[in-house]
């Protein structure tokens, strides 16, 4: 047996035993589990951004075993088995992919994700739009970058990235004629213009902006904590340094 699917049987074998035995995996529901698969997908997403393979080797295998989770409580009701959630991906992939497995050509990446948004319409029997897709929960600046590549793929995009970053530009203008107008109802509306046109910027010269943000975001982090024990080297805090004091400290932690 190949060894793929001999693991696979092993952890369905496993699943088997913890909800016949287990309490806590008895009492489970596939409600009560959601919460877990999204904190399982952040730590994947922490883990693919440190590049720690070992640590994406386990994530993996959470997500993997929330995957067979909600397929055996499903199975218990006669809904959907993990056989099926298995093939109805196979010929879900086999379907949009027939630049492989028909006689649909595509010579490059762009030509694929436009046969594969075509064919999620034709799926949908014209009964959705093109962006019912995009999750309503998905966080804002995720969903932003979903909704312009789903755009994109059917040709509604911009030409060359100077007319993308001066649309970046004339948004900032008219954000800060409502900032100085003091209407903080029309600044809002003009700094979420702003955000959606850097996310699209960043898009269109294949930058991805949560990957960029988030490593701003440990960055900044890492510079602060440098900066706080040294205050507390000091016996002091934060909050009684002075700012020019604060900014020596952030200085040397830039250089490390």
């Amino acid at each position: 047996m190949d060894k793929r699917a001999e693991a696979f049987l092993r952890l369905l074998k496993i699943m088997d035993d913890l909800r016949e035995r287990c309490p806590w995996d008895k009492k489970q529901t596939i409600e009560s589990i959601r919460h877990l698969t999204i904190e399982e997908t952040f730590e994947l997403s922490d883990a693919i951004l440190k590049g720690n393979l070992d640590e994406i080797k386990k994530e993996l295998g959470d997500i993997l075993l929330h995957i067979v989770f909600y397929s055996k409580i499903a199975s218990e009701t006669n809904n959907f088995n993990i056989a099926d959630v298995i093939n109805a991906l196979c010929e879900k992939l086999i379907y949009r992919h027939p630049h492989i497995y028909g006689d649909v050509k595509a010579d490059n990446e762009d030509d694929v994700k436009k046969n594969w948004e075509q064919l999620k319409q034709v799926e949908k029997n014209g009964n959705k739009t093109l962006l019912s897709g995009v999750p309503k929960s998905m966080p804002a600046l995720l969903k932003a970058y979903r909704i312009q590549e789903k755009v994109k793929a059917v040709g509604f995009d911009w030409e060359e990235p100077s007319q993308v970053y001066d649309k970046v530009k004339e948004e900032l203008n008219e954000f800060e004629i409502e900032r100085k107008k003091g209407n903080i109802q029309a600044a809002q509306k003009e700094f979420g213009d702003v955000l959606f046109s850097l996310i699209n910027y960043a898009r269109f010269i294949n930058i991805n902006p949560e990957d960029a943000l988030e490593h701003t975001n440990q960055k900044f982090i890492k510079r602060f904590n440098y900066m706080e024990e040294k205050v507390k080297s000091l016996n002091k805090q934060i909050a009684d340094c002075k700012l020019d004091e604060l900014d020596k400290y952030w200085n040397e932690a830039k250089k490390i």
